[in-house]
């Protein structure tokens, strides 16, 4: 039994992880291998629960071990995840948070919030542990797309509890202040108040923090960058050229202060607007294209009235957009994670 084990480990070792370029084996991604008569049983660790490659782990695993195991005739496989861990948030910030992702977008309009609000649910709705941070400061759209506008968020001893929305742990101004008054602050009042919402919150431990950051390259983007352990940076803009020339200097922006670009996203697409030019960014600058999401009214309603459409309608367009880009991100942040610490395998990824 022991020897037949050791050739169905074998054959796995095969079976190459499509983002990272090696091995399930050597990655330690298969987990409590089992004979059991003609059949194996294992478990394979995904580097993220919103993993779209499940079919393929599959297809090839059954390509692998049926074809060249003798006495093996079928497979049994289980799936678990475990997001790897940045290791620059180690030693630096004190809060159990596997990734920091910004949104980020070179000028206003884009759609920057939506995409982050219903990324953040796509994530969570894997069933990974995702928060949100608003850190638009004087402009906060993420109460109102989560539908708890009106909402504050409690006290225990030191720390604020975040609020709660669709599966994802929220923070924002728009919970500490009048919606009604204009909120003024200079530069380092907004970087002591976007410090405040990853240090003084109670967030639990976290798979992915996304950070949903005001347009434009000013204070908030430099004071996050240069305060905190980003995993990257995901930059939204419109199929047309204005919007493409500022992404564009956002995403230099990022570069600049060594975040990783994980790669441009296409709101708004369609007639309207047109298609491509996020597409063509991406393809001339080297920056992976995380997906292009159309343009429809439903996406508009579901922010003005809480009702992210990747939760509310998921079965449009629309909606299966930004399900597929919520993959792409979690493989693309699971894959830089994994290069700058050299492909470390999932077991002493704490």
């Amino acid at each position: 039994m022991t020897d037949l084990k050791s050739q169905v480990m074998a054959a796995l070792s095969s079976v190459i992880e499509p983002e990272l370029h090696r091995d399930i084996v050597s990655l330690n991604m298969v987990r409590d291998l089992e004979i059991e008569g003609n059949t194996a049983k294992f478990t394979i660790v995904l580097t993220t629960p919103a993993c779209p490659l499940k079919h393929v782990f599959v297809r090839e695993c059954n390509k692998a071990v049926i074809d060249h195991v003798p006495g093996i005739e079928k497979l049994d496989i289980s799936w678990d995840s475990q997001v790897p861990t940045d290791r620059k948030i180690q030693g630096r910030l004190d809060v159990p948070m596997r990734s920091i992702i910004a949104v980020a977008s070179g000028k206003g309009g884009v759609g920057k919030s939506t995409v982050a609000m219903n990324l953040a649910v796509a994530l969570a709705e894997a069933g990974a542990q995702v928060g949100l941070i608003d850190a638009d400061i004087l402009n906060p759209n993420i109460p109102m797309m989560a539908g708890i506008g009106n909402g504050r968020p409690r006290v225990n001893g030191e720390k604020m509890i975040p609020l709660e929305a669709y599966g994802v742990k929220l923070i924002s101004t728009g919970f500490l202040m009048d919606p009604e008054k204009p909120l003024i602050m200079r530069g380092p009042m907004l970087h002591s108040a976007i410090r405040q919402f990853f240090i003084d919150v109670d967030w639990g431990a976290l798979d992915y923090m996304i950070v949903d950051l005001p347009p434009g390259t000013g204070d908030a983007p430099l004071s996050l960058a240069q305060s905190f352990p980003l995993t990257g940076a995901i930059i939204v803009t419109q199929p047309q050229e204005v919007a493409v020339s500022d992404a564009l200097r956002g995403a230099a922006m990022f570069e600049a202060l060594n975040v990783p670009v994980l790669g441009i996203v296409e709101n708004m697409a369609g007639d309207f607007f047109g298609e491509g030019g996020g597409e063509r960014l991406a393809t001339e600058r080297g920056w992976e294209f995380l997906g292009r999401v159309p343009l429809d009214a439903e996406v508009r309603k579901g922010g003005d009235f809480g009702r992210p459409i990747v939760a509310n309608m998921p079965d449009t367009p629309a909606g299966k957009a930004f399900h597929a880009l919520s993959q792409k991100v979690a493989a693309r942040a699971s894959v830089v994670m994994l290069q700058a610490a050299d492909v470390i395998p999932l077991s002493v990824i704490g």
